[in-house]
């Protein structure tokens, strides 16, 4: 069997591209496996997962343990909110403890940029990042690229503009590492004051006005504008946001073509899409969940495999 050429998932710049096609071969076949009447396996019995995170999350949290459900691991969850970490408990400590209870994996969502970083270097475990602050977000990264190849038949050489919030996007950074790594080519679009400066760096252009990205792109991934993260304004209001960088039917439909539209969630309706858009035919924001699930199944699965080794 492939291996993996890392032991943690930390970011998607720590991985290759026969990673990500292994991540990709592996989540086809589980994929199959959640479209079943019984859709669990057996593959990870003897293995304890524990889901540590330190701010708020819905979706991915569910995501992460319904996967780890459905390779019938023992997981504990664990939200930092309720816990002694509010007491004054480090990290270290908090991690040590919870592996003291015999645990091989810790899926964890921090604020800091780096934490998932840190910890792999601290505690043996198995370290899955759902997050660091506004730096990655890997398994997002890893769906998205899943579901452009699942609806166009490859990601190489596609166009895919990410549109809004991508100063304070952990999502964009994942998105344009896997994007850029199997052949993609990127663009980013929003606001100037939500673009940040070393985007050049990445190989990435910017364009300001949203109907040239769009008449340019096979997809578009809209961000959420994240307000818990934003400390000053940005823009001057939400409405003159949704008229400059938000997507609706109208402008999608005025379109020479058809484009794929994605969003990672919790989709603010209205600003960054409007519900006709959401819920048009050219959305995949569905698919990304489902995929969500056989991607981080994928993931631990093959993460868990080199523990067993």
């Amino acid at each position: 069997m492939k291996d993996l050429s890392v032991n943690h998932l930390l970011g998607i710049k720590y991985i290759n591209k026969n990673d990500i096609d292994l991540i990709f071969e592996t989540a086809d076949q589980f994929k199959e496996v959640i479209n079943r009447p019984i859709k669990k396996v057996p593959s990870l019995r003897d293995i304890t997962i524990a889901n540590i995170f330190f701010e708020n999350s819905t979706r991915t949290r569910l995501s992460f343990e319904l996967a780890q459900k459905r390779l019938s691991a023992d997981v504990i969850s664990f939200s930092a909110a309720q816990s002694s970490v509010k007491k004054g408990e480090t990290l270290i400590d908090t991690v040590n403890n919870i592996l003291a209870m015999k645990v091989d994996m810790v899926v964890m969502r921090h604020e800091r940029p780096g934490a998932a970083h840190f910890l792999s270097k601290n505690v043996k475990a198995s370290i899955v990042n759902a997050g660091d602050g506004a730096h990655e977000h890997p398994t997002q990264g890893l769906l998205d690229s899943f579901t452009i190849r699942e609806k166009l038949g490859e990601v190489g050489g596609k166009k895919v503009v990410i549109v809004g919030d991508i100063l304070h996007s952990r999502v964009a950074l994942s998105n344009i590492f896997a994007l850029q790594m199997q052949g993609a080519e990127v663009r980013v679009c929003g606001p100037k004051t939500l673009i940040p400066r070393y985007i050049d760096s990445l190989g990435v252009k910017v364009e300001p006005n949203l109907r040239k990205a769009l008449e340019w792109a096979d997809v578009a991934n809209m961000l959420r504008v994240q307000n818990e993260r934003l400390d000053v304004n940005y823009f001057p209001s939400t409405r003159e946001y949704a008229q400059q960088y938000g997507l609706d039917k109208e402008l999608l439909d005025s379109l020479n073509k058809e484009i794929i539209v994605m969003h990672p969630g919790p989709i603010n309706r209205g600003v960054e899409i409007s519900s006709d858009v959401a819920d048009s035919q050219q959305s995949v924001i569905l698919d990304q969940v489902e995929n969500g699930v056989a991607i981080r199944m994928a993931v631990i699965y093959l993460l868990a495999s080199k523990i067993k080794q």
